[in-house]
């Protein structure tokens, strides 16, 4: 018969490339055997110390190049950052700064309180007398009426006619009182007038509210009275309204005019009456008693 075709080349090695090999199991097992074997040798001999350190030097730069995308996405991120990213950052930042300057006008401001009780503390020292301290809760609303409302009233033993202090000399007094405040005539009231007597000689005089509350008036002062510039003013007690010795102006001017017959004599107040907040109130007898 005959024989037919012989089979081609191509097929012949196509069917050797298909052709089964060894079994799967049997590479497994190998494999595993090497593993093993390396694993062993690298838990209890150093053999393989130098061929890894080898290939870390070898495998650097890959683990570098592999890192390449990272580095350029975080890169890209942050120098191309959109316009919406960079405004609200901006707000976030305005808002905390906000935030802060808040914090360190209220730490001020608490400084500034702190620094005022301080004199007043300070004042109470210097004083025989027993005295509360208030705060100042309101001012009145007519500029031709220099009144102040204070935190304390007949419950703390407040009664009328009480001299006010701050940490530098007279306030003014109580002139109404409720269960739980109390009003103060500042001395600079138009209407407000009270007995003074110079520190360094003795000269008596009475001085009177101006309306504005950085000056006081002497009136009716001689021309020929020893008053001066400089000059320390403080109650003397007469009229029984305030004690005596507690400051309370110093002289600005004097102003003497030959064809008048009194001197013309301006003073300012001790107390810092345009920016008081926290005030003494003087009692000339234990409040045990009142």
């Amino acid at each position: 018969m005959y024989p037919g075709p012989a089979p081609l080349a191509g097929a012949r090695t196509i069917k050797n490339l298909f052709s089964k090999g060894p079994a799967v199991g049997s590479r497994f097992a190998l494999f595993s055997l090497i593993a093993l074997i390396l694993v062993l040798l690298s838990l209890y001999t150093d053999i393989l110390d130098e061929p890894r350190r080898q290939l870390g030097v070898i495998a650097k730069p890959l683990y570098q190049i592999t890192d390449w995308p990272s580095r350029i996405d975080a890169w890209r991120k942050e120098v191309f950052t959109s316009h919406g990213d960079l405004l609200e950052e901006k707000q976030r930042l305005e808002s905390e700064l906000l935030i802060h300057q808040r914090k360190l006008q209220q730490m001020a401001a608490l400084a500034a309180e702190n620094a005022r009780l301080r004199q007043l503390l300070n004042a109470t020292e210097l004083l025989e007398d027993d005295v509360l301290v208030a705060e100042v809760i309101g001012i009145s609303p007519n500029p031709l009426s220099h009144t102040v409302v204070l935190n304390r009233g007949r419950e703390d033993g407040v009664f009328e006619g009480q001299p006010v202090l701050d940490a530098k000399g007279l306030v003014g007094q109580v002139i109404e009182v409720a269960p739980d405040s109390a009003r103060v005539l500042l001395l600079t009231d138009p209407s407000h007038a009270m007995p003074v007597q110079v520190n360094r000689n003795g000269v008596r005089s009475i001085v009177e509210g101006t309306g504005d509350l950085n000056q006081l008036k002497l009136r009716h002062v001689s021309n020929t009275t020893d008053i001066r510039e400089g000059d320390l003013l403080v109650s003397s007690g007469l009229g029984q309204k305030f004690p005596a010795g507690y400051p309370v102006a110093v002289v600005e001017s004097v102003v003497r005019d030959p064809g008048q017959p009194f001197a013309e004599i301006t003073v300012k107040p001790m107390a810092q009456l345009d920016r008081v907040l926290n005030v003494l109130l003087v009692f000339d007898a234990p409040l045990v008693e009142r």
